[in-house]
């Protein structure tokens, strides 16, 4: 990327400094893009997360440690229709494999396309000559497209966070097609792993009749080729093990071990959503208590669980459900002087979560489906190399292709997920330390540092 070229990045939500607070709220995507606008004095576009009663097009900007966020309202009926209806209501559930919970409804397909049609008006004037523009993940899937429509030449990349359907279940979804075809007016697309960027080919092949190359990632269509890739997202290593240090993520390691007075501390840390396999990780986790009443004694399982698009139905269920569990393993299980299932409906800092991670000799990770998921590699990242603990990781987080060595379970399944965690609770030191030498490698070297710069080569290569 030539050193002047200026880096501006697109997403749904801006990591604005004031709102930083929102612990476990923002996901990997704020970390893994601030170091590269510092670096390059960019720019960061997006809905300030604000309600306004009519669309302005007005922009608040503000410029931290040389990096500019610039934010905008959206009308309720935006809100409604855009992010809680197509995005979360619509993709969301379709990308992660439930068409049983996907809407499919034309009032918010409209309000999709409308308010990226508002970004890409807005945004319009901020882009500069020599600009590299990088979009991120579903909500904003045409701004590529509408960005072209209105004589924008710059390179632009967009990288998908969640995963690629199969084409069988992609072709659900109406007008596929004209979706897809925006996706092909970028010039780079990134996906998380091999699986999801094979489910895309696939469908540009068969479905659209492109010219694909399997070899280079190249997608050919009207005399436009766009190039797909895989970048696998990770962590950022340094910082996140430069919270061992920190009072808080000490504070938040002894809190949990005096806590949980010799028993082997178990955790979960999710937003609280249908796709984290939140349910049937207590099914499993049931089942678990079912075959070992007498380890009630030895583990103590701690879910940590954000709450998260609380205007959507199918959270609202999901949090019930989970509460409902929760309470009737506790209530079979519990004695006056212990609970087996700690159920926390909050967030909390990197660094208290870095703390609770390392004070926990086994990590659960059992999303029915996740694009990557960054859990497992900061529970890992927080380990204490000599004494390490045991991931446990669902075969279906794009997470598994970089881990071989963690427990792989079938997150459907409460008989593996009983038998992983027997097998977690048993394992001897030796063979625990060498599952974590043979992951924490990945971790380390796949960090969100390399993942940025690969993208931005790759994009500035165009």
């Amino acid at each position: 990327m030539s050193e002047d070229a200026r880096l501006v990045v697109v997403s749904n939500r801006v990591a604005v400094p004031k709102a930083r607070g929102a612990a476990g709220a923002q996901g990997g995507l704020a970390g893994a893009l601030n170091a590269a606008l510092k670096d390059r004095s960019g720019v960061w576009f997006g809905w300030s997360g604000e309600e306004t009663e009519e669309h302005s097009g007005e922009i608040a900007t503000q410029t931290t440690d040389g990096v500019t966020t610039a934010t905008i309202d959206l009308s309720k009926r935006d809100v409604d229709e855009y992010y809680n209806g197509y995005a979360n209501s619509t993709l969301w559930p379709l990308f992660h494999y439930r068409l049983d919970l996907a809407e499919y409804e034309r009032e918010t397909g409209k309000g999709y396309e409308r308010v990226n049609e508002r970004f890409a008006e807005t945004l319009h004037p901020l882009i500069e000559e020599d600009d590299i523009v990088w979009v991120h993940d579903y909500h904003l899937i045409p701004l590529g497209e509408r960005l072209r429509s209105r004589g924008v030449k710059n390179r632009i990349g967009f990288f998908l966070h969640i995963p690629w359907p199969p084409t069988r279940l992609f072709v659900s979804l109406p007008y596929h097609e004209r979706l897809v075809r925006t996706m092909l007016h970028y010039d780079l697309l990134g996906f998380q792993t091999q699986e999801w960027l094979d489910s895309f080919l696939h469908y540009c092949r068969t479905e659209l009749g492109a010219e694909v190359d399997d070899g280079t990632g190249s997608v050919t269509l009207d005399g436009w080729t766009t190039i797909a890739r895989a970048y696998p997202i990770g962590i950022d290593w340094d910082h996140f093990t430069g919270l061992a240090n920190t009072g808080d993520a000490r504070q938040a390691e002894q809190r949990l071990l005096s806590s949980t007075r010799r028993r082997t501390a178990m955790i979960g840390v999710d937003r609280l959503d249908y796709s984290k396999g939140l349910p049937e990780r207590l099914d499993g986790i049931s089942r678990f208590f079912d075959r070992f009443p007498q380890r009630v004694r030895d583990l103590v399982f701690i879910q940590i669980a954000p709450p998260s698009r609380e205007d959507v139905e199918s959270y609202q269920q999901i949090r019930t459900l989970l509460e409902q569990k929760a309470g009737q393993i506790n209530g079979a299980r519990s004695e006056v002087d212990l609970v087996p299932v700690r159920y926390v409906n909050r967030g909390y800092s990197h660094a208290e979560l870095f703390g609770f991670f390392r004070a926990a000799k086994i990590g659960l990770v059992t999303p029915l489906r996740d694009g990557m998921n960054l859990v497992a590699k900061e529970y890992l990242a927080a380990q204490d190399p000599e004494d390490p603990g045991v991931l446990i990781l669902s075969r279906f987080a794009g997470a598994a292709a970089q881990m071989q060595d963690a427990l792989l379970v079938n997150p459907h399944s409460p008989d593996d997920l009983s038998h992983a965690i027997a097998t977690a609770l048993d394992m001897p030191l030796e063979e625990r330390r060498r599952r974590y030498d043979a992951l924490i490698s990945t971790v380390r070297d796949d960090n969100v540092q390399d993942w940025t710069n690969n993208f931005l080569r790759d994009l500035d290569a165009r």
